[in-house]
């Protein structure tokens, strides 16, 4: 969409439209459209695949659109400059634009999967169980997830007393992970902004 479609081109812009839209759905809209397709229509059941699936779609938007700033932003100087001496289109974009482009698709990436640790309702319908004595076996086994844990404790069992600080205690582990993801973020876009910084 944005280093080989033409600018301006109706189905670019149809598509940024879609993306857009997806963006703005509320996740439990996706969970039971992974219920639908995922666990009922392809018979992965309630599974590790069928949740990181509906999750990989939930993410999606996030990262198409993280991905092309990030592409955009890299000057047009670049690109002809690369093509003035005499590397083919893709030869320009694999070893000019996207290290260029990088730091922005890397976090855009990351900052999607912090996101998507802590949502609930796409998980509640098509990976997580309350409670498992065992690991998962294979991707076609249920999970125990800390968002919905931390839902199943507060709502359900017959101990308050003893499954609320349970809870705050998965929330703050939960908090810790997504919090940690987002340093990783900044860290390896640093990181690569100082390279890029280096090999200009």
């Amino acid at each position: 969409m944005t280093e080989y479609a033409k600018k301006g081109n109706r189905v670019v812009r149809i598509i940024r439209v879609g993306v857009n839209n997806l963006a703005g759905v509320p996740s439990v809209v996706f969970g039971l459209f992974g219920l639908a397709i995922f666990v009922k229509l392809f018979n992965f059941g309630v599974s590790i695949l069928s949740g990181a699936l509906t999750l990989g779609i939930v993410i999606l938007p996030t990262i198409i659109r993280a991905s092309e700033e990030a592409l955009m932003a890299v000057p047009d100087e670049y690109r002809k400059a690369s093509l003035a001496m005499g590397a083919t289109n893709w030869q320009t974009i694999k070893n000019v634009v996207l290290p260029a482009a990088m730091p922005g698709i890397l976090t855009g990436c990351i900052l999607g999967i912090g996101r998507v640790a802590g949502e609930t309702a796409p998980i509640l319908f098509t990976a997580a169980t309350f409670f498992s004595m065992r690991l998962p076996g294979s991707v076609f086994d249920e999970v125990m997830a800390l968002p919905y844990h931390i839902y199943a404790l507060v709502t359900a069992g017959t101990f308050p007393s003893k499954q609320i600080p349970l809870a705050y205690g998965t929330a703050v582990v939960l908090l810790a992970l997504v919090l940690v993801i987002n340093l990783v973020a900044i860290i390896l876009r640093i990181r690569y902004r100082t390279k890029m910084k280096k090999s200009c």
